[in-house]
Parts: structure tokens; C-alpha cells; sequence
């Protein structure tokens, strides 16, 4: 999938049913990118606070992958699979983070941009002109249930 086409606000939305199914969902980490219908479907569901990180003199706000893990939903959001972590995390990738999740036994749903799969980087470097500086390895993808 592409920015902007609707994957974070659809993650939601099926996490919002689960929900109402009686499913133990909690939002590790959703950037809304400031759209209020993405926001709306925030309420309601238990977003977790994120950690702050010093860097360079700012404090970057970032997912809390120890809270994470303590708090042991049954499913857990975790948007932006591709995203770089802040220098002083416990993994460089976010991707690295739900690796460690789903050990703990805790399921995620997360969203991924199709131009962010380290075998298409060539592919997408080619015909955008840009290279992608935030992959993930395809085999990342390997413990998928679904896609």
C-alpha cells in the first residue's frame, strides 16, 4: 500500500470490532498524520502513553515496547512497521520491536507502505527516482498470519 490510502484508518476500525467482540485491544502506537476521522476511531480504545527519548537536545516521543509487553493485550496496534527508531531504543526498527511482541505472545496488527520492503528497494528506487531509507527485510514478513 501507498501513504495516505487509508491503512492506519481501516486498522482501526477492524480493531474497534474486535473490541466489541470482547477482544483485549490496545493501541501501542497510531500516527493519525492530523486526520480527524483517523482520530475519531481512537476513541474508545485504550491508547497506550508513548516513552520520551532524549536526543540531541529534544525529547522524542516513542513507542513504550516494555509497557507494551506488560500490558499483555490479546491484540496490540502498532502502526509504521518501517519506522526508525530513536537513538537510544532497544532495537533500531519498529519492525524489530513486533519481532519481540509476538515472542512475548501478544498478537499485532500493524501497517507497512509496500515501497518499504527492502526487496522492492531497487524496484522502487527505479521508478521513483527516490531510495527508501526505512525497509524492512522480507523475511520480517514470515510470521504474518495475514497480509
Amino acid at each position: 500500500m501507498s501513504p495516505g490510502v487509508g491503512k492506519t484508518y481501516e486498522m482501526l476500525r477492524a480493531a474497534r470490532r474486535r473490541k466489541a467482540e470482547g477482544e483485549d485491544v490496545v493501541v501501542g502506537v497510531v500516527e493519525t498524520h492530523g486526520r480527524r476521522e483517523t482520530e475519531s476511531l481512537l476513541r474508545g480504545l485504550e491508547v497506550m502513553a508513548r516513552q520520551p527519548i532524549d536526543y540531541k537536545a529534544r525529547v522524542l516521543m516513542e513507542f513504550d515496547l516494555d509497557g507494551a509487553i506488560a500490558r499483555r493485550p490479546d491484540l496490540l496496534l502498532v502502526d509504521e512497521y518501517a519506522h526508525s527508531n530513536a537513538p537510544g531504543s532497544r532495537h533500531p526498527k519498529r519492525w524489530q520491536d513486533v519481532e519481540e511482541i509476538l515472542t512475548a505472545g501478544i498478537d499485532v496488527w500493524t501497517t507497512l507502505n509496500v515501497q518499504h520492503l527492502e526487496s522492492l528497494s531497487d524496484v522502487v528506487l527505479r521508478i521513483t527516482g527516490v531510495r527508501q531509507r526505512e525497509t524492512v527485510p522480507d523475511i520480517a514478513l514470515s510470521n504474518a498470519d495475514d497480509i
